[in-house]
């Protein structure tokens, strides 16, 4: 049976890692380690206590129009979106509100913006809010959107992060990978547990852990 153990953040007792050991498999990797993130997501009280800590990364200078959520991370970037607000950052809205956003993904896995949500990422400064950013596939697909729907990029900020910056831009994090002892991803063609023989203990998704 796997099993679990908690990493607490330095800063704030409510938001804490569960981590799982073993071998997994994502969408795009191969990881050591399952990194859950369900209730740091879902409950609000944690939600709220993310939106704070990530607050602090931004300056008052620093204007945001709309916040793009990945990774099922909506309620933080409703919670995200009122502390920045009341934090005095720039918004350029007519409404002088920020909007909170997901594009959705067709069979191709592209991501997309319905008709009635691009005039919300046109010539506005987005903030990419994402759950984790480890390969920097999930990063590149969403830039390349927001790029495409003609947005500009004012900021990146994940729960959880394994590296420090992705197409140029800083990753902002509450949580690094060197704060998980041994993290590691692999390719799928270069997984040592895989090269070993060892099965996959479960599959990953946005959704969270399905074991085998």
């Amino acid at each position: 049976m796997l099993q679990t153990y908690k990493i607490n953040s330095p800063y704030n007792n409510l938001i804490s890692l569960r981590v799982t050991p073993g071998h997994f498999a994502t969408s795009s990797s191969h990881i050591n380690a399952y990194i859950d993130l369900t209730t740091l997501k879902a409950r609000s009280s944690e939600a709220k206590a993310v939106a704070k800590s990530m607050c602090s990364e931004y300056m008052a200078t620093t204007i945001v129009d709309v916040i793009i959520c990945m990774d099922g991370t909506d309620v933080i970037g409703a919670y995200l979106a009122d502390e920045l607000t009341n934090s005095g950052i720039m918004c350029m809205n007519q409404h002088n509100t920020i909007y909170v956003i997901t594009p959705e993904q067709n069979s191709m896995g592209q991501l997309t913006f319905t008709d009635n949500v691009i005039p919300m990422v046109r010539g506005k400064h987005v903030l990419l809010l994402l759950a984790t950013a480890t390969t920097g596939h999930t990063v590149e697909k969403a830039l390349e959107c927001i790029d495409y729907y003609g947005g500009t990029i004012a900021g990146i900020s994940s729960i959880f992060t394994g590296t420090d910056e992705i197409g140029g831009y800083p990753i902002h994090s509450i949580f690094h990978a060197k704060d998980v002892d041994g993290y590691a991803s692999f390719s799928s063609h270069s997984c040592p547990f895989c090269q070993s023989g060892r099965k996959l203990d479960g599959l990953v998704s946005t959704g969270g852990l399905k074991e085998l």
